[in-house]
């Protein structure tokens, strides 16, 4: 990572470019494209590092901005977001300095779902160890025909915001990365590809593993699908339209498309991480002063939005966890060069400016 050198001033330099190639992009973005897949179809290049930085994000995903007890802009916030107007947090020497309640959608992490283990296509394609088994993707299942999905999953630091310099306020980063940064790998995580190993990890399982649980998912695809997130996140096993979150596992015995599959399996990847206390929530009055540790996903606090094979960035181009991918999906995938996926995960922080 340190030959990332300073991204900041990296991203600098992108933002000139971007103005250069803007009027060109269409026919640029087509050439990148072609160039990094005929490299390796397996590991494709997403070439974020360049206008798409800029063109590809969901910029409307921002928004409402909550500041002095006002929302800027339109949009939904989760059920139980902080509606204070004044705040105020410790210094390091323990004394209490005011501020402003403050609250906002803001671009945190990046997930990649790859079928060649290393794989990275936010890294340029790179292959990070060459010596790799468990690849992954789609086959047909001899006993029964189903299709069986198993994919990789990388988990990035990606606070945009902070990198960009354009808002950067400690208490409005949970974690406190200021740099993109490879967080968690799933080749390395022998729970991942063996769902027996995950049950020992994470025993609650066994409680969801009935029709009635699993039912109960049709009510948060329902809910997921018109915009309402209330009660969203006590149906912690659910992830919407997509399907059932545990075990967390890379293995799915679906028949379902490939974008579905790997959000379903970018979500799962998430609520590992919060069970393990690698995520935290970010919204609240408790989280003004800082994101803490909690172990079953909030949903209502992620948004996610497409940013390779085919970027969601126009209109309303973010969508809640689980809503339904004929609503914003089914049609982003290309065969065999566009079946590798990265998904920008927006996270709503309430925070306090002093």
């Amino acid at each position: 990572m340190t030959h990332l050198l300073s991204l900041r001033r990296f991203v600098r330099l992108v933002a000139l470019v971007a103005l250069l190639v803007l009027p060109f992009g269409p026919s640029l973005a087509q050439t990148t494209t072609t160039s990094s897949s005929q490299l390796d179809m397996t590991c494709p290049d997403s070439d974020m590092f360049g206008p798409k930085l800029f063109t590809d994000v969901c910029w409307s995903c921002l928004f409402p901005i909550r500041l002095l007890g006002m929302n800027i802009g339109t949009g939904d916030r989760p059920t139980g977001a902080s509606n204070r107007i004044l705040c105020s947090c410790d210094n390091a020497l323990g004394i209490p300095v005011p501020g402003i309640a403050a609250g906002m959608w803001t671009p945190a992490r990046l997930v990649e779902i790859v079928r060649k283990p290393y794989c990275s296509p936010t890294l340029g394609g790179r292959t990070l160890y060459s010596n790799a088994r468990l690849y992954g993707g789609r086959q047909a299942m001899t006993l029964d025909g189903n299709d069986k999905s198993f994919y990789q999953y990388h988990y990035f630091a990606f606070p945009l915001f902070a990198v960009m310099e354009l808002f950067v306020q400690p208490s409005c980063n949970a974690g406190g990365y200021t740099n993109l940064d490879l967080m968690y790998m799933s080749e390395l995580d022998p729970t991942w590809n063996n769902d027996v190993v995950a049950f020992f990890l994470n025993p609650e399982a066994a409680l969801f593993a009935n029709p009635i649980a699993v039912s109960a998912c049709a009510a948060d695809c329902t809910a997921a699908s018109v915009g309402v997130n209330t009660g969203s996140d006590s149906m912690f096993w659910c992830a919407g339209c997509w399907g059932h979150l545990y075990p967390f596992t890379g293995n799915l015995a679906t028949k379902s498309s490939p974008p579905r599959d790997t959000s379903l399996l970018a979500t799962k990847a998430t609520a590992a991480l919060h069970r393990r206390g690698l995520a935290w929530k970010t919204f609240g009055n408790d989280a003004l002063c800082g994101g803490y540790i909690y172990p079953m996903i909030p949903k209502s606090q992620y948004r996610m939005s497409m940013m390779y094979p085919i970027a969601e960035a126009s209109g309303k181009c973010c969508h809640p966890i689980g809503q339904s991918t004929f609503l914003w999906g089914e049609w982003r995938n290309i065969p065999a060069v566009g079946e590798d996926f990265v998904y920008m995960l927006w996270r709503y922080t309430d925070c306090c400016l002093n």
